[in-house]
Parts: C-alpha cells; sequence; structure tokens
C-alpha cells in the first residue's frame, strides 16, 4: 500500500530510509551517548506523535532553543514526520530576542534545553528526564502525515544586524536537494563519519550535520568548540569530513602548536567568510592529508559556489565556481551583467533558495527577481575562468572621497602582518572625506600605529590606509562565525 506523500522529499525521508536499511548502524553520537538508525526513527516518530497527541495541526510551528545534542536530529525528523514546520533557536539569545522569534514565528511550541520561559507558546517541553518521559508516553508508529516537498520544513531567523531578525522559510526540497549534494562533494554517505562542530540551529550548521544522518553517515556531536577537544574527536571517532569556519582555524592555530597527524581525515570544508591567504596556508600545512574545500552561499540561497581542493592554492582567495545545478549572475547597478574582472552584485538562481521571508513579502521582493534569481548582497569579481571572488557586501563598501575601499582588500594586507590575528575594516562617518577607513584589531600584543601604517602604505593606495585603529579583545560575531560590522561601526 502506498504511503500518503511518501513520494515527496522530506527531510524525514533518510531517518527513515537508513531505520530499515542499516538499522544497527550508529547515526548519532553525543559524549558517552549513542543512537542507532533504528532507535533515530523510532525516537523521532515518537516526536511526531507526542507533538500531533498536543494538538498541533500541519504546518503548525514548533520551537527547538538548544544546542549540539544527541535529540537534535531526532526533534528536527520528528516535528517533519509530524508535517510541523522547525523553528530552530539560538540558545544564547537574550529572552526578548527569543520571545521575538517565538511570537513572529507563531510557534506553538517549545523544546527546550534550558530554562527559558515565554507566554507565546501553549506548550514548553524540557529536553532531559520530562522529555524521555513524553516520548515513552507517545506511539512509536510513524504518522506520515503528508507533506509537499516545497513546503517549509523550517523558518530559520537570521541575525538581525540591521533591525528585527527575519525568518527565512527552507522548504524540504531545498534541504534534501543539499543533503544528497553534500554527499557527493564531500562524502556524506554510508559508512562515513563526520562532526557537528558550527552550532545546528543556524542554517550551515544543520544542513552539514543533518545531512549525515539523511544520508546514512554517522555524526558526533560537539557541544562546545575547544580546538583540543575537537581534534581529539576527530581521532577518537576517526571523523572523515569536517565543516569548520574560518574562526575555528584561527582557535586552532593559535592554541595548538602542532596539530597531530589525523589519518582519518581526507575532507575539511569551510564556509560562513572567506579564508584569509595567509590562514588557507596554514590549514594546508596543519592538515596535509585534507582536501580543502572553501565554499560560500547564504541562508537564503544555500550552497552557491565551491572552490575545489586541485584548484585550492592556485586560486586562493576565490570561493570557486558555482555549486550542482546553481546559475549566477554578475550586475552592475543598473542590472547589466559586467564582464571578467568587473566588480559586480551576484545573484543566483538554483533549488535550495528560500521559498521567501516569512510574513515579510517586502523583503522578499527586495532580494529575488521576476525570473526567479536572488542576491545575498555581496560584491564579486569574475575571473576569465569563471572563479568567483568576493570582494565585499555591498553595505559594506566604504566611500571615502568618492571613491570605493573594499574593505577586504584592506583585511587581507592587515592579516599578513606578523601580529594582526583577526581584524575588521569597516567605515565610519568623516566631515570631510564622507567616511573613513578604520581597522579593528585582534592582536599578538602591542602594535604601534605608525608601524602598521608604514606596513601598508607599501602594500596599498594611500586612500585604501585605515584612518586609525583599534585593538579589541575579540571581534563580535554571529552564530555562523560572521564578524557583526554593525556593532563595529556603534562602537564609540
Amino acid at each position: 500500500m502506498l504511503r500518503p506523500g511518501g513520494a515527496d522529499l522530506t527531510i524525514a525521508g533518510g531517518i527513515r530510509e537508513f531505520g530499515r536499511a542499516t538499522p544497527d548502524v550508529i547515526a548519532v553520537r553525543d559524549g558517552d551517548r549513542a543512537i542507532t538508525y533504528a532507535a533515530l526513527d523510532e525516537r523521532s516518530s515518537r516526536v511526531a506523535c507526542g507533538l500531533l497527541a498536543l494538538g498541533l495541526s500541519r504546518g503548525d510551528r514548533v520551537a527547538l532553543l538548544c544546542g549540539n545534542r544527541l535529540e537534535y536530529p531526532e526533534i528536527a525528523a520528528g516535528i517533519a514526520k509530524a508535517g510541523l514546520v522547525l523553528v530552530p533557536v539560538n540558545p544564547r539569545l537574550t529572552p526578548p530576542e527569543v520571545d521575538f522569534i517565538l511570537g513572529h514565528s507563531g510557534a506553538r511550541v517549545l523544546l527546550v534545553d534550558g530554562e527559558h520561559e515565554s507566554d507565546l507558546v501553549g506548550a514548553t517541553i524540557r529536553i532531559g528526564p520530562a522529555y524521555e518521559k513524553w516520548l515513552v508516553n507517545s506511539s512509536f508508529e510513524d504518522p506520515w502525515i503528508p507533506v509537499g516537498e516545497r513546503d517549509p520544513f523550517c523558518i530559520a531567523y537570521t541575525a538581525g544586524t540591521t533591525g528585527d531578525p527575519k525568518g527565512v522559510l527552507i522548504s524540504h526540497r531545498s534541504r534534501c536537494l543539499t543533503f544528497y549534494a553534500t554527499a557527493l562533494e564531500w562524502g556524506l554517505g554510508p559508512g562515513r563519519r563526520t562532526i557537528a562542530v558550527a552550532p545546528m540551529y543556524h542554517g550551515a550548521g544543520f544542513a552539514f550535520a543533518y545531512a549525515a544522518v539523511y544520508c546514512g553517515a554517522t555524526v558526533s556531536m560537539l557541544r562546545t568548540f575547544r580546538p583540543d577537544h575537537l581534534l581529539d574527536m576527530i581521532a577518537r571517532d576517526r571523523a572523515q569530513s569536517v565543516f569548520l569556519v574560518p574562526t575555528h582555524a584561527q582557535l586552532i592555530k593559535a592554541a595548538v602548536e602542532r596539530v597531530p597527524e589525523l589519518p582519518s581525515l581526507d575532507t575539511l570544508y569551510f564556509n560562513a567568510a572567506a579564508l584569509p591567504k595567509v590562514l588557507k596556508e596554514w590549514v594546508f600545512e596543519a592538515f596535509p592529508g585534507a582536501g580543502v574545500h572553501e565554499l560560500y552561499g547564504s541562508t537564503e540561497a544555500g550552497v552557491i559556489t565551491d572552490l575545489r581542493p586541485p584548484d585550492a592554492r592556485r586560486k586562493a582567495g576565490s570561493v570557486g565556481h558555482p555549486w550542482f545545478a546553481t546559475q549566477v549572475r554578475v550586475v552592475d547597478a543598473d542590472q547589466n551583467e559586467v564582464g571578467p574582472g568587473r566588480p559586480g552584485e551576484l545573484y543566483s538562481r538554483s533549488p535550495y533558495l528560500m521559498n521567501g521571508y516569512h510574513d515579510n513579502p517586502e523583503a522578499t521582493a527586495a532580494c529575488t527577481t521576476e525570473d526567479g534569481f536572488l542576491t545575498s548582497g555581496d560584491i564579486v569579481i569574475r575571473d576569465e575562468e569563471g572563479f568567483i571572488s568576493i570582494v565585499d557586501r555591498v553595505k559594506d563598501v566604504i566611500i571615502t572621497g568618492g571613491v570605493n575601499v573594499y574593505p577586504r582588500d584592506v583585511e587581507e594586507v592587515l592579516l599578513a602582518h606578523p601580529s594582526v590575528t583577526e581584524c575588521a575594516v569597516v567605515g565610519e562617518p568623516d566631515d570631510r572625506w564622507g567616511e573613513r577607513v578604520v581597522a579593528y584589531l585582534v592582536s599578538r600584543g602591542p602594535v604601534e600605529a605608525d608601524v602598521l601604517e608604514a606596513y601598508l602604505r607599501e602594500r596599498l593606495a594611500g586612500f585604501k590606509v585605515p584612518k586609525q585603529y583599534r585593538t579589541v579583545a575579540a571581534l563580535p560575531r554571529n552564530a555562523a562565525g560572521k564578524i557583526l560590522k554593525r556593532e563595529l561601526r556603534s562602537t564609540p
């Protein structure tokens, strides 16, 4: 007998399949806990039935506020099996920020690892003993609620650096195709092992960790990032493919004198921000057995490009070619396509694009075109071979004295200075020039501004050299590891 909705792609599909194909294979590890595919399939069905028993109906939203832990994949799959929509919430947000997301999304239930309270949801289920009791009292039968593959599986909220967060509607089809492409590109299939390093409440962290259980691999949960813990886990669990952001590599470099040999590791892939060339060269040396991919994308667009290992050194500074089934345009301010070597705004079209912003048609219209392309607001240059390099965010370009300064040009040179470990360059108001170039630095020790200026003037045009240097203990970042330049601009 045919199951209703069984022909459509849903994010519960892989767990259903491998719960039968490889029931005894470990799907998820979390410290001394582990769960097989059979158990993951059953427990996710119990989550689904438990939620439906609360009176929820197809399309209702369920918020999940927790970090990386064993329960995350089963809850996500259970929400999908029930035909509901996941609303992942960053546990580091303040109560007012959490309540905005709960209210804007219309979440009716909150599953939480912690003590958050809210009057905006009808029920709160705490992950722990109460959650386990709730599962035991729920049916283990898969409810098989019909779900259209173009229906949203989640509403992922952006960081909200330019106002209230926007809820990105991501379809089952979008993510399932991402999972399959990930398995093809980075080897996340049966018999493979990976680690959930980036937080699963963020789009990329979820996509690359959940891809493992969707495609029959094993994922180990890293609850808190510490360089030594990550390296120990790679060795212990014999991880083969690991997703990192540049900040992770920077922290490993600062904390570990020498990275130990990791014979199982064959693939590293980076996202969130461009790998500075100096740091990328260190990655090559520290992980000599791993092919290094550098990819580019966004919550709204999914993965857009990938720089693959054969070109990783030759095209350092690039993010590669368009990913599977992806078209790109590079256009000027009048939407005319620009040629090789000229900067322009990047638009992409692919099956990974969002459905739009939840309850925000104006914002959706502002970033999409009538023929289905979407921009994430980045300026890029495409070379004669089609390799794409990110120049900067449209909103981050500094106009000083009528001349454009792309912060990344300055940042790359600053990062090559031996005293600078991290940096961010922003534009700040200036009565004479309109904007002045200001550099925020994380350094290994005291750095004299005149020394830095002399260093930069040998390597950059004078108008690009910062007018001010400000040393900070750390740069503000969002959950994806991206630097929040808006917060720097507001620093007194």
